[in-house]
């Protein structure tokens, strides 16, 4: 007997009606391969289904990507989209414009609570103003306003107790607060002041 494939037709007749019955033996080895050949073909068939344009534009969640968010392609989603050379961003505050700074000088109690940003930033900003208090009535504070100096002392990228500190150690009858009208992404950031820049600000501010 050969080792290929062997055709065995059979004709059989039955009740007086006839049957031609086609019996086809094949050998293991080819049966494997149409086998795994239709099995990928099926899973790569899915695979083009689910890799529509719709679904690649549709981003998934870092902590929810699993394997087959992976090998599907689907991308991840991103906190900030990339912006190209020569773009600026639409949310871009510039931290080296005078325009976009505040100076205020209060008394205590002063009516503002401070919150420290993310730790990789570092330094306070006014979370909240309450009713009734100095910075309400002076009004020139909004939330989210970040904390650059007291005084003529630069608190910016200070932990909460030491930015704090410098405002609870002041013994002026009224203390002068600067603050940088943004978010702290855009003053902490790659297009943020520098060290530079801000401390002959905040040197200009108190001699005025």
């Amino acid at each position: 007997m050969r080792s290929t494939s062997t055709i065995v037709t059979a004709s059989v007749l039955m009740a007086g009606a006839s049957c031609t019955c086609a019996l086809t033996f094949v050998n293991s080895s080819s049966q494997r391969i149409q086998s795994t050949s239709l099995k990928m073909g099926l899973f790569d068939g899915m695979k083009d289904a689910f890799s529509a344009p719709a679904l690649e534009a549709t981003g998934v969640d870092k902590e929810r990507e699993t394997p087959i968010d992976r090998w599907m392609g689907w991308s991840v989603k991103k906190d900030e989209e990339p912006v190209g050379p020569g773009e600026t961003p639409v949310d871009f505050i510039d931290a080296m414009s005078a325009d976009n700074y505040v100076t205020v000088d209060l008394e205590k109690p002063m009516g503002v609570v401070f919150e420290e940003n993310d730790e990789k930033y570092g330094g306070i900003f006014a979370f909240k103003i309450t009713d009734g208090g100095h910075a309400e009535q002076d009004g020139s504070i909004k939330p989210g306003d970040q904390l650059v100096a007291v005084g003529s002392t630069k608190v910016s990228g200070l932990p909460f107790d030491d930015a704090l500190g410098a405002i609870i150690k002041n013994s002026s009858e009224k203390t002068k607060l600067i603050f940088f009208r943004g978010p702290a992404k855009q003053f902490y950031g790659p297009t943020g002041a520098s060290d530079e820049w801000i401390t002959e600000f905040v040197a200009a501010k108190i001699t005025v």
